[in-house]
């Protein structure tokens, strides 16, 4: 969890984080999480992200952070995570005594203990039935603006209440992680924003209203769980008396809704439309800002965070460093320096040499191995160690380009 508070200049005066492993170790999870016995369900404490909460707020209060200044707060959470708040929590929430830590007044509150999040894979069975109630997968990406993934969280909660019927009689109100965390501080169920809420498998993107055929194939009663979405940028009203009381937060701090880490990402780094940004990771994630989105079988459209009328498309590649890292190691004795040369010493295009690169399970698209073909079209077992480089990095970036291209994106001339 971390904390970051800007001027009216936007200049950095505080930041801070809890590291939910090393600091909150009775919850004994490992990268905050729960990788349960079959390998496939992953979860996280609901009530270690509110202890983390608690601690982050008093490791403030003891460096003397003068909260009475703070006139707005917002948020973001991991996307397609999952809270579920038990009848009656609407109250305690309320009315939350300013004399405890929040994780003591809430600790009955939680429905589900343990959060489904991002990282579960344990739904392929709900993703098949959605898809199928509502006419198959591209169908669903055009209502939605994906296909039925297992991380999402109309899947998640049609597990629970297959799985537990009797768990999701009790729940009153689910929110996303990013509107959990925006309900602590609001002291009343935050509502979910567009752009995270529509990494759901729910949400109709074009009319921003919850879809009843992707709601009626997940749960009964879903919409009043739910709640009303709201634009990303919503001011949802003042903070808690709670934080008032116990911290001295000004009572007319406003809470903006809180969205998720990928919409955050787009709005943080100020991409207009027609921008593109790329990030470099164990996994490649590009994300776009575009105006007539085609959704498509491969990658996500959510909801635009900063202009509700467009669009954001988001892509994400598996095989991304380690991939790069393998191929460094093969070609350029595990110098990025060798790397770098080798890459400069070919020509853009490679001579027609073509190179795809999966040492595992590609998400986008679906498939694995390596996969090399030279200027004639002919498949090929190997390339000379510099054409390899130039293949790797091309056929990555030129893949990028191509799926943008399938979901909307239009490259400026």
């Amino acid at each position: 969890l971390k904390v970051i508070a800007i001027d009216e200049q936007l200049r950095v005066i505080y930041e801070d984080n809890v590291h939910f492993d090393k600091d909150l170790p009775e919850f004994k999870t490992q990268g905050g999480a729960y990788i349960h016995s079959d390998r496939l369900t992953v979860t996280s404490p609901v009530l270690m992200w509110v202890k983390a909460l608690d601690m982050i707020l008093e490791k403030m209060r003891s460096s003397g952070f003068n909260f009475s200044q703070v006139r707005a707060l917002s948020g973001a959470g991991q996307q397609h995570g999952s809270v579920y708040w038990k009848k009656g929590s609407i109250q305690i929430l309320k009315n939350a005594s300013s004399k405890l830590p929040l994780h003591q007044s809430l600790k009955g509150c939680f429905s589900v203990s343990n959060s489904p999040i991002w990282m579960d894979s344990s739904t392929a069975s709900q993703c098949r039935a959605l898809e199928k109630a509502v006419g198959g997968a591209q169908h669903l990406a055009s209502i939605t603006g994906s296909r039925a993934y297992e991380r999402f969280t109309g899947n998640q909660i049609a597990k629970i209440y297959s799985q537990n019927p009797e768990v999701y009689k009790q729940t009153e109100r689910i929110s996303l992680v990013s509107s959990f965390a925006a309900s602590l501080f609001l002291g009343t169920y935050a509502p979910i924003d567009y752009s995270d809420g529509s990494g759901m498998n729910l949400l109709q993107i074009w009319e921003k209203a919850w879809s009843k055929s992707c709601l009626d194939a997940c749960a009964p009663g879903l919409e009043e769980r739910l709640g009303c979405p709201v634009p990303s940028h919503s001011v949802l009203g003042p903070i808690s008396p709670y934080y008032s009381q116990r911290y001295g937060f000004s009572p007319d701090c406003k809470i903006v809704a809180f969205t998720g880490d990928n919409p955050a990402s787009l709005a943080g780094m100020r991409l207009q439309e027609g921008d593109i940004a790329i990030s470099l990771g164990t996994s490649d994630t590009l994300f776009l800002w575009i105006q007539e989105p085609t959704p498509a079988l491969e990658g996500h459209i959510l909801c635009n965070p900063v202009d509700s009328q467009t669009y954001m498309a988001l892509l994400c590649f598996k095989n991304g460093s380690l991939m790069r890292e393998r191929i460094r190691d093969d070609c350029a004795s595990g110098s990025w320096d060798e790397f770098s040369k080798a890459l400069s010493s070919t020509v853009a295009g490679n001579n027609g040499n073509l190179g795809f690169y999966f040492d595992v399970m590609e998400i986008t698209p679906e498939a694995v191995g390596i996969h090399r073909f030279n200027r004639d079209n002919q498949k090929v077992s190997s390339f000379p160690k510099e054409v390899e480089i130039r293949a790797l990095i091309e056929g990555q970036f030129m893949a990028k380009r191509i799926h943008a291209e399938k979901l909307g994106y239009k490259v400026c001339k």
